[in-house]
């Protein structure tokens, strides 16, 4: 756990030391850890956002070598295919692993992404991309509920579409501001936290309403 999460803080460095080291191998590693956050419902924990932003900062310095749109091509297809392949085995197993697995497929993960369907409905497919840990679920979720797949799929790719189309650029253009070039770790901890807060916005909206009938019982 503790690779991980120095992984992520600092996603720019290690990127960087990497693309130098193996060149255009990189983009298989990218294809590999958006594919397995979106497509996995076992590795939740995987950075999302803040790889996309830091992507988008490294394609914006030549020395690098990064191709931008090269890199939007290989993330958009890595988070179509993830959250396909994560729907159908939501669709085909999503009860049995929730039984067999309780630890790894929690249950307050699925039912907190159910919520976001109550409230949104299919949409929920998009802005779950933006969503951490409901990102890796709602797939898995819409399939389980067996969602129609034709219309799961609109949401899937329009939702690949912003999530790559709005953060990747975000890197391209504010990642090497020297501010935000010296103080990475903590543009990705607010990044992380600017991710999360629709889901602690949901969590509070919901204990607020549980409290509204005892309220009134009592008064």
């Amino acid at each position: 756990m503790k690779e991980i999460i120095d992984f992520i803080l600092h996603i720019q460095e290690h990127l960087t030391d990497f693309t130098r080291a193996h060149g255009s191998l990189v983009y298989g590693l990218l294809f590999l850890v958006v594919f397995c956050e979106t497509g996995l419902v076992v590795t939740p924990f995987l950075p999302g956002d803040s790889l996309l932003f830091a992507v988008g900062a490294l394609a914006a310095d030549p020395a690098t070598g990064l191709n931008f749109w090269f890199a939007a091509v290989v993330l958009l297809v890595a988070a179509i295919l993830g959250d396909t392949v994560n729907y159908w085995i939501g669709r085909k197993c999503g009860e049995w692993m929730m039984r067999k697995f309780p630890r790894i497929v929690k249950r307050s993960h699925i039912e907190k992404t159910n919520e976001f369907f109550v409230r949104y409905g299919g949409k929920t497919i998009i802005l779950a991309r933006f969503v951490p840990i409901v990102r890796t679920f709602a797939p898995f979720v819409a399939g389980s509920g067996e969602m129609d797949y034709k219309r799961f799929m609109f949401f899937n790719v329009s939702g690949a579409l912003l999530w790559v189309l709005l953060i990747l650029p975000a890197g391209w253009f504010f990642g090497n501001i020297p501010q935000v070039k010296e103080n990475f770790e903590l543009v990705v901890l607010g990044i992380i936290g600017f991710s999360v807060l629709p889901m602690v916005w949901e969590i509070a909206r919901a204990k607020l309403k549980s409290k509204v009938p005892t309220s009134t019982a009592s008064e």
